[in-house]
């Protein structure tokens, strides 16, 4: 159940952000920006990195799993809880720090005019893609535990 959890989860993060963008509210667009650590290819950028979202959608799925085992109980509110310091995590350390060390593809505080890069860091809780886009990365993050915990409750 934590796996199928994930999955609806990752869909409803997912969607929440495309919706987010498209109504202007962040100029973050994920996928792209996953994709774009794998392939210089635009288009093929897209369709990988959603399936890197959906992949690390279930791998983290499985650690709030393991969480909940440890804690003896899913509450929905508990996965709102890691949802919440699932989404911190990813806005300061994983996109912030973590990511632009390793994306080929984009900038960095130490990147000078002479480097071409095909992104702008995103910034502390990714900020660079907009105002709201902390708020938005949190609320997608919070459903996305929301749901795990309550797919995990209906399994019991």
């Amino acid at each position: 159940m934590a796996l199928a959890g994930g999955f609806a989860g990752t869909l409803l993060l997912t969607t929440v952000l495309r919706t987010a963008s498209e109504f202007h509210l962040t100029r973050m667009d994920l996928p792209f920006l996953l994709g774009t650590a794998i392939t210089a290819d635009r288009t093929r950028a897209k369709a990988l990195g959603y399936l890197a979202h959906f992949v690390m959608g279930q791998i983290f799925a499985v650690g709030y799993y393991g969480l909940f085992v440890a804690l003896g109980r899913s509450d929905w509110w508990l996965g709102a809880a890691f949802g919440l310091g699932h989404g911190l995590f990813a806005g300061t350390v994983l996109v912030n720090v973590l990511l632009p060390l390793v994306h080929p593809r984009m900038g960095t505080t130490s990147s000078d005019a002479g480097t071409v890069s095909l992104l702008e860091p995103p910034g502390f809780m990714a900020r660079n893609y907009g105002v709201r886009t902390p708020v938005v990365s949190l609320f997608a993050h919070i459903g996305y535990g929301t749901i795990i915990a309550m797919f995990l409750t209906l399994a019991r």
